[in-house]
């Protein structure tokens, strides 16, 4: 069996949407302005309009909110480039990368989920699920690479990709220094020269990831 949804995270219709779209806006514009750790269900209720026993009813918690922000939005605002070029290609989504995060209500949410998922396995599920979808979708930077043959073709797409994010996460979550040019041009740079000198090639005899293990595993079995 799969693990259930974090609470709150279906999407019903009429006024439970209704309901459902004013908290997550009210999240979404809170950590424009506070961290995280600020944030309280009176705060989301005063804002939103929606009474607080209806949030701790529906989400329980503000993780459990968070949670579900993260599902519905995630990081997919961040557009994929094709400049025709995998060194372009991963230039500018380098910088698309540190754009997005230069949001303070975008570097929140992560923050704040990778918060909600060291205490809720249902947080942490959303979190592994939402990062591995998009390392997948942007991975067709490495697909095209590919048939251009600029890289090998038993290159591993997905984790050329996750390399490239990689530093991003230290420097927002680690190191909590600021994304700057300096580091766009570094993480584009060496992802762009592992993956043409064939550094990510998959082993002998490993195939492709199934979507299981491109969440690191965490899936239980149906």
């Amino acid at each position: 069996m799969t693990e259930p949804r974090p609470h709150g995270s279906a999407r019903p219709g009429g006024r439970t949407a209704r309901t459902r779209a004013a908290v997550l806006a009210a999240a979404q514009e809170e950590l424009s302005t506070q961290d995280y750790a600020s944030l309280t269900v009176d705060l989301l209720a005063q804002r939103s309009g929606v009474h607080a026993a209806t949030i701790r009813r529906r989400w329980r918690t503000v993780e459990g909110v968070i949670t579900d922000l993260l599902s519905e939005h995630g990081t997919s605002a961040i557009p994929i480039p094709d400049t025709g070029d995998l060194r372009g290609d991963l230039h500018v989504m380098a910088g698309n990368i540190a754009g997005f995060h230069a949001s303070p209500g975008n570097r929140r949410l992560v923050e704040g989920m990778v918060a909600a998922a060291a205490r809720e396995p249902g947080a942490a599920q959303v979190l592994r699920e939402t990062f591995a979808g998009r390392l997948r979708q942007v991975s067709v930077l490495l697909e095209r690479a590919v048939a251009r043959e600029e890289v090998p073709p038993d290159t591993d797409t997905v984790e050329v990709i996750a390399a490239l994010g990689a530093p991003f996460y230290y420097r927002l979550l680690i190191s909590r220094r600021p994304l700057d040019a300096e580091l766009v041009r570094t993480s584009a740079e060496s992802a762009y020269l592992a993956a043409t000198h064939g550094v990510f090639r998959r082993a002998e005899g490993a195939g492709e990831a199934t979507p299981g293990e491109a969440d690191g595993g965490q899936r239980r079995e149906r």
